[in-house]
This record gives C-alpha cells, sequence and structure tokens, in this order.
C-alpha cells in the first residue's frame, strides 16, 4: 500500500515543499508503524561537497541536537554550528511518547539519511515516525513561521459506501481537541515547553465501516509561546481539507513549528490522552472547548489585520491622552525625588562569557571598513559612528563607539548579552563584536533602508511607505515587542524604542535596534524602579518620567508614540519636553 507527499499551500511557511515519498500505513494497531524518512530537500539553497566546512557543521550540529534533544523531557533541541557563510541551524522534534534512547536514535538516522537522501542539499527536512528533523543555512529559527512542511497522506481512501462527510466531521472534531489539549496541558514552568497531545476516537458510527478507530496527535516546538502553538496549529487545521482529499485513511502536516497527524491505525504508545464517542457523549479531558473547525472553512486563521487594529487604536487613544497628561504634569509640577535608586547588572559573568564565541578580531573588522574610511561610513551619533563593511562575504554595519560615547562598557556588555540570546525576525540579528586595543565595536547584519526616522520624517523619502508598507512596520514593532515582553526566554523591557531605533531591511521589514538601555526582568516581575531616567523624552511614559518606574506598560507607551508618529509623519515634540525637564 503506497502513499504520496503533497505539496502544501504556504499560509504561515516560508519554504514549503514536496517531493514524491512512500507511505505505508498500517491498518490495525497491532502492526508496526513506518519509519521514513520522508523529505524535503530544497536544492534552491545550493550543495555542499563532502568532507567541506558545511558537511562538518552539520555532523557535528546533528550530534549537539539528538544529545540535548534526549536529554531533556520535552525531547526538543534547537542549535547551530559553524560560522559565517558555512553556519548550519538546525532543530529536532521528538514524539512526545518516545523514550530518551529512541530520540536519539533517531537524530542518529537523520544524521545518516540528510547525506544519502537530499544529496547534500543546504536545506533540507527530514519527516520520521518517531522525529521531525531541519538542517538549513539560515536562521529559520529567529521565526515563528512553519518553514520547512511536509505533508503526507496514506494514498488510501476509506471503504466505498462510507459517508465521507460524517467521517470528516469526525477527524475534524477529534483533531480540535487534540490540538486544544496539546496547548492546555503544556506545564508552563517547563522550558521548553513540551506541547503534546494524543487522541482516539471511538464508538464509530457502523456506516463509517472503521473498525478500529481514529488515532490523532498534536505537537508544537518547545520555544515558542502557548498562543503561538495554539496559532500555528489552528492554521494546520484551517487548511487541512484544502491540502488532503476528504477519504484519506491517514495524513500528517510536519513542519518546523508544529505538527498534526491522524490515522486510521494506531501509531502511538500508551492511552490516547484525548478520547471522543462518535455520538459526541465523550470528552476530551482538556479545559473547556473551543468551537470545532467546521471541514471546508477557515474558521482556524486568524484576521492578523483586524486583530492588530483593536490592538493598535486603543493604545493610540491611550498614548495621545498621556502625552497630554504628561505635558500637564511636566507644566504644573517638578519631577519629584520618589523612588528608590536600585542599580542592576542585567548580565553575569557567565552570560558574558557565552557569548565569546562571535568574538572578532580588530584587524578583520579593519578589513572589513577599508579600516573605516570615510566613504563606507552609514552615520554618526552621539555614541560614535556606524560603518558598512563586507565580513566572510556578507554585508555587515559596524558600530563604533567613540571614547567619549555615552554607551559605557557595562551599556556595552549589556547590549552584547541581551542581544546575542535573541532570535527574532523583527530583532536586528547580533553578528560579533571587537573590545580589543580600546576599541569598543558592534557588528549587526546590514539593513539597507536605515533607520525608520530617516524616511518617515523626511519631506521625499517618507513617500515610499504607503499605507501598506507602514501597517507591516507597526506589525512588526508589535511582533518585536512581543517577543521580548512575552516570548522570549528572558523578559525585556526596551526602555528606548523610538523611529530611529527602528532599522529597515531591504524590503522594509522593520527590525528592532540598539539594546544599550534593555533591562532584564524577572518572570514573575511586573515593574522596577530607578533615579536615573534615561532614554529620549517624547516616548517616554509618564510613570517613568515623574517617578522613574518602568515596565513592558513602558514600551507599550513609546509604541504607541511610535504609531502615531507613523500614521501622521510628524514627530513627537521632544524638545519641549527637554526644556522643561532636569533629570538627577
Amino acid at each position: 500500500m503506497h502513499g504520496r507527499a503533497l505539496r502544501t499551500p504556504a499560509l504561515l511557511a516560508a519554504a514549503l515543499l514536496a517531493s514524491a515519498v512512500t507511505l505505508t500505513l498500517l491498518p490495525s494497531a497491532a502492526a508496526q508503524p513506518w519509519v521514513g524518512p520522508w523529505p524535503t530537500c530544497d536544492d534552491t539553497t545550493g550543495n555542499y561537497s563532502a568532507g567541506s566546512a558545511y558537511a562538518n557543521n552539520i555532523k557535528q550540529l546533528i550530534h549537539n541536537l539528538q544529545t540535548n534533544a534526549s536529554n531533556t523531557p520535552a525531547l526538543f533541541a534547537t542549535g547551530s554550528a559553524g560560522a559565517g557563510p558555512d553556519t548550519v541551524y538546525g532543530l529536532i522534534l521528538c514524539r512526545g511518547d518516545l523514550s530518551p534512547t529512541d530520540c536519539f536514535d533517531c537524530g542518529t538516522n537523520a544524521g545518516q539519511d540528510v547525506y544519502r537522501i537530499c544529496n547534500h542539499t543546504r536545506d533540507a527536512a527530514l519527516v520520521y515516525n518517531q522525529c521531525y528533523v531541519r538542517l538549513a543555512p539560515t536562521d529559520f529559527l529567529a521565526s515563528i513561521n512553519n518553514t520547512g512542511m511536509v505533508g503526507l497522506i496514506s494514498g488510501e481512501s476509506v471503504p466505498a459506501g462510507v459517508d465521507v462527510a460524517a467521517y470528516d466531521g469526525a477527524v475534524t472534531r477529534l483533531l480540535n481537541a487534540t490540538v486544544r489539549y496539546a496547548v492546555d496541558s503544556s506545564a508552563p514552568s517547563s522550558s521548553p515547553r513540551k506541547y503534546f497531545a494524543t487522541g482516539q476516537m471511538v464508538g464509530l458510527d457502523p456506516q463509517l465501516q472503521l473498525r478500529t478507530g481514529i488515532w490523532s496527535m498534536a505537537q508544537c516546538a518547545g520555544d515558542i509561546s502557548p498562543a503561538q502553538c495554539r496559532s500555528c496549529l489552528d492554521d494546520l487545521l484551517a487548511q487541512w481539507w484544502e491540502v488532503f482529499d476528504r477519504n484519506e485513511t491517514g495524513a500528517r502536516l510536519d513542519g518546523s513549528r508544529c505538527n498534526l497527524r491522524f490515522e486510521t491505525g494506531n501509531f502511538y504508545t500508551g492511552v490516547p490522552m484525548v478520547k471522543l464517542q462518535m455520538n459526541g457523549e465523550g470528552a476530551a479531558p482538556a479545559p473547556a472547548p473551543s468551537t470545532d473547525v467546521v471541514p471546508g472553512t477557515t474558521a482556524g486563521k486568524k484576521n492578523s489585520v483586524g486583530k492588530l487594529l483593536r490592538i493598535i487604536l486603543p493604545i493610540v487613544s491611550v498614548a495621545v491622552i498621556a502625552a497630554v497628561v504628561l505635558c500637564i504634569w511636566i507644566v504644573c509640577k517638578k519631577r519629584t525625588s520618589q523612588g528608590t535608586n536600585i542599580p542592576r547588572r542585567t548580565y553575569m559573568t557567565e552570560d558574558f562569557e557565552s557569548i565569546k564565541s562571535i568574538l572578532l578580531s580588530l584587524s578583520s573588522l579593519q578589513v572589513a571598513t577599508n579600516n573605516f574610511d570615510e566613504s563606507n561610513k552609514l552615520g554618526e551619533g552621539g555614541f560614535g559612528a556606524v560603518y558598512k563593511g563586507h565580513l566572510s562575504g556578507r554585508e555587515v554595519a559596524v558600530k563604533r563607539l567613540s571614547k567619549g560615547s555615552d554607551q559605557g562598557l557595562e551599556e556595552l556588555k549589556n547590549e552584547l548579552v541581551l542581544v546575542a540570546k535573541l532570535h527574532h525576525k523583527n530583532l536586528v540579528r547580533l553578528e560579533g563584536f571587537c573590545l580589543e586595543e580600546g576599541e569598543r565595536l558592534l557588528v549587526y547584519e546590514y539593513m539597507p533602508n536605515k533607520s525608520l526616522d530617516n524616511i518617515l520624517f523626511d519631506h521625499e523619502e517618507k513617500r515610499r511607505l504607503d499605507w501598506r508598507n507602514r501597517f507591516n512596520i507597526i506589525e512588526g514593532v508589535a511582533r518585536g515587542l512581543q517577543y521580548l515582553h512575552e516570548d522570549s526566554q528572558k523578559k525585556i523591557v526596551h526602555r528606548d524604542l523610538k523611529a530611529s531605533n527602528i532599522l529597515l531591511d531591504s524590503h522594509m521589514n522593520p527590525k528592532i535596534g540598539d539594546f544599550g538601555l534593555a533591562r532584564l526582568f524577572g518572570q514573575d516581575q511586573t515593574r522596577d524602579v530607578t533615579n536615573n531616567i534615561v532614554g529620549t523624552f517624547g516616548y517616554m511614559s509618564p510613570e517613568y518620567v515623574m517617578h522613574g518606574q518602568y515596565s513592558t506598560k513602558s514600551d507599550v507607551f513609546s509604541f504607541g508614540i511610535l504609531v502615531i508618529e507613523i500614521v501622521t509623519d510628524r514627530k513627537s515634540a521632544g524638545h519641549y519636553l527637554t526644556s522643561k525637564m532636569r533629570i538627577l
């Protein structure tokens, strides 16, 4: 009995590929499950040769991934190996009911198959019964998109005479319940989280002519938030019947962020976590269920435009009111000295030691920038100058702090430690740093369109920002801010969110930069207090300016001001506030 892989539509995925495969789905729970692999090999990314640096990095990375995944309860690991153009990024997600040994063995199989099956393709995803493995030359881990997706079907239809509508309804209901349980039952304290659930539909209608039942599984990668996991799985549900025929006896969608699967034979170990009755009397042991997705609809998709507007409009209103109140307070009274100064070191010595792998030599950066030639200068501010350079075949921006820069060594180390551990498509990526011969140099990915303020407040340049671009910038900054506040491993308050710290790539996608003033919060911490008020007037919240109190709400206030600037093309009146304030 043979099956085939499907070419799936790219709803959230950046790269969805498909290839012909053979899949055997067994009709009974007693039979042994199929093994794989079923690959998707992206030959557009190029190939590598045996024994090359890239090949050696793949070997090392797979070993690290299988070791780390098999040693964590989530059976999940991510990582990278190598540097420059030979860097490999990877992920392994083992099925949640496996033993650590089985998870390790699946990684071993992947280490052998990636060369044999994908013919030295740089970007490859391998699907097994026991695990999903993804390797790529680009940092797909920085995105929550479900890239590298593989779609598989059994190739066998349900028996003739089966009520297909009832069958599809049973499958959809079971998948929805399994998705809910996978998200709602994950342990909040675990890191990475284990999003995993199995299900079974029993008491099937005789018209379905299925003797054994329907089995299901839902799973997410452990480095995303519950909301992101639910969104990822909902998107798979929404496209399920657009991708698959309505009478398959088994199908699965596997990607780098989540996967979903059902079969008419048992493919997992242990008792099902969710058990439903065909007549609807049974219930999943999960929390209160939400509305099921109706087959053939897109109920699982999110209306991102409407949702974002519901978020932005209240923020804009609050920001305008707060700005007016702030001005009144400033005119009527001086800032009091309330609050205690709590000195904070937002990094630890071991944290700084952990980023030495991206330490660069001064000589390499001198070569990259032609010894900091004026022709390569991109801009200059109070902190120093930024130069364009070419390092290991890629364009970079080198931030060279001046001797009298306001950003001292503590702020520099703070920025290094924080940014090096952040991976998101809407945050500027740190490529390296140098602290040699008195130089303080930070190397970032190059952003061709520079900062938002250079375009937004320029009479001619702002014509490049149509409403679609403005909306995308607002949405991208919001996603980056949400990652800092909720979805990263550390809760981070930026404290200096403004137009000049929003950088734009070649496609006008926004990335938040400059983390020199950022502060690290404990997961349960809601605010902090300081007497050292730093930041940019016009973007600072009233409680921060007046009392030194800052929190994630401070960043949301700054975001509201930024939204107003983007919508109106008018710069916040920071100079007015500066003339009225005296910072102690």
